[in-house]
């Protein structure tokens, strides 16, 4: 069902008043005439026409009066990885020389650090000294970086293609030259810096040095080591005397207990086996046996002055005389200690004399090496205990020397794979493209001009449009408020739509 609109009555007004106020009222100007009103027809076309010209105007003198202007673009890129090496020095250590990935730190862009490096005013001034013109005309390189990727893309305007190019090459010639300078002038801060800390420790290095070798010639003693060794010495020389000692005990023992078994000391023991291995002695007391063989026999079957008695001992003192002045002889004994001895058959008993003679001069033996190794025991700890200061401080001495020989080293070996490590601080960048030989300039851009004329008309079509056609709009939103705004009347005689 169509809706109706409710219209009061309006009063009449006179038509003198009523036409011209309708005319020049503002209510009239913000809300217009009616669509089909053809009369208005030639203000919107003027302001048409006026907006066009305010358009195309500019864009027209743009496109006649701007120079051509191609660009040329190169790309850089900082590869991820970082290098190291490391090389064993003999006996001095290890020099190692590393090269951080430029992107491993997060306080610190290598990226960024180019990009500021490459649109400085050196590099540009550099660039352009290179081509011969002033900076103002070589322009500014245009540096964008791709994000989370070490590429840095650069774009250099000129007048030409060739221009352009030669631009690229000397701003990028240019960068290198400028990077290059900069890594030298790291590594020669880096060596004046650390030439006087090398030169203080090579003087420690030779101070040091200087003092062992004075403590090694008042002394004697080459190092620490060799302290250790004569101490390490004495220690054995300790146990050898005491397992000497404890032999020397156990075969002095042997002899005695041997002496006390057979009644005999070892002196005399060694004086018996002489006498019977002399084989004239043998055979007078193999004579000398007989005769008391055969004294014995006469005293048992007759007296002491029987002369067959008599004779049997008379027979029997001859024949020991005999044996005791061989014995004397042979062992250069007195007669009063040639009586103490046995000069009779020693049968079974010449094992044990003859081992009791040889645990005699074993026991000799052992005493001497081991008064021999008491002296020398007694002279090397005498020497150890006057070495113990020295032998401390010679340690002290060569600690020190070490630290600061391995400092020396570390110091100097430093400096010089500094040399080699020229991407710390200025990591390696290469060139991933040369720059372009651009064919077609990029500015002006007359398509995006025209683009962009064409899109302002419309938008003031557009403009113009809904001018036209706002009185039937502005009618259909008063019709959408609440009804008392509905039944006021129209004051100045518009009827509603």
């Amino acid at each position: 069902m169509p809706r109706i609109p409710f219209r009061l009555p309006v009063p009449p007004v006179p038509a003198l008043v009523r036409t011209p106020f309708r005319q020049l009222s503002a209510m009239r100007l913000l809300k217009g005439g009616r669509p089909s009103d053809l009369g208005r027809l030639p203000r919107y076309a003027g302001l048409f026409a006026l907006g066009a010209v305010c358009i195309w105007t500019p864009i027209a003198s743009y496109l006649a009066t701007a120079p051509l202007r191609y660009t040329s673009s190169l790309s850089l890129i900082l590869p991820g990885s970082g290098a190291s090496a490391s090389v064993n020095l003999d006996r001095i250590g290890q020099a190692s020389s590393f090269a951080n990935s430029p992107f491993s730190s997060s306080s610190v862009s290598p990226t960024e650090t180019y990009k500021r490096l490459i649109a400085a005013d050196r590099i540009r001034a550099r660039a352009a000294d290179s081509l011969d013109v002033p900076m103002s005309a070589f322009g500014s390189p245009r540096v964008e970086l791709v994000d989370q990727t070490g590429l840095i893309h650069v774009s250099v305007t000129g007048g030409s293609p060739e221009e352009a190019r030669n631009r690229g090459e000397a701003l990028l010639t240019a960068f290198f030259e400028e990077v290059e300078s900069l890594r030298d002038d790291e590594v020669t801060q880096r060596e004046n810096g650390g030439r006087a800390a090398i030169e203080e420790y090579r003087e420690s290095v030779l101070a040091t040095r200087a003092e062992i070798s004075r403590l090694q010639r008042e002394t004697g003693l080459i190092s620490a080591a060799q302290y250790t060794e004569f101490v390490a010495e004495a220690d054995a020389l300790s146990r050898q005397v005491q397992d000497l000692a404890a032999k020397l005990d156990e075969t002095t023992e042997a002899v005695r207990a041997l002496e006390v078994s057979l009644r005999v000391d070892a002196q005399r023991a060694a004086a018996s086996l002489k006498l019977h291995a002399d084989a004239e002695f043998a055979a007078l007391a193999a004579e000398m046996s007989r005769q008391a063989a055969a004294l014995a026999q006469a005293r048992g079957q007759f007296g002491e002055r029987h002369p067959t008695v008599q004779a049997a001992a008379a027979a029997h003192a001859a024949a020991r005389s005999e044996a005791t002045a061989r014995a004397q002889r042979l062992t250069g004994l007195s007669p009063a200690e040639i009586e103490t001895l046995d000069i009779s058959h020693v049968g079974s008993r010449a094992g044990l004399l003859s081992e009791l003679v040889t645990l005699d001069v074993e026991r000799s033996g052992l005493a001497a090496e081991h008064a021999a190794f008491a002296a020398r025991l007694k002279t090397v700890e005498a020497r150890n205990v006057a070495l113990i200061e020295p032998a401390a401080r010679l340690e002290d001495l060569q600690r020190d020397f070490s630290v600061a020989e391995a400092v020396f080293a570390s110091a100097m070996a430093r400096t010089q794979t500094s040399k080699t490590d020229l991407y710390a601080s200025y990591p390696l960048v290469q060139v991933l493209e040369t720059p372009s030989h651009p064919e077609i300039p990029t500015s002006p851009k007359d398509k995006l001009a025209i683009a962009a004329g064409a899109a302002a008309t419309i938008f003031l079509l557009i403009g113009l449009t809904l001018g036209w056609m706002r009185r039937p709009l502005i009618g259909r939103l008063l019709a959408e408020r609440p009804a008392t705004d509905d039944i006021l009347p129209d004051a100045f005689g518009v009827p509603a739509e």
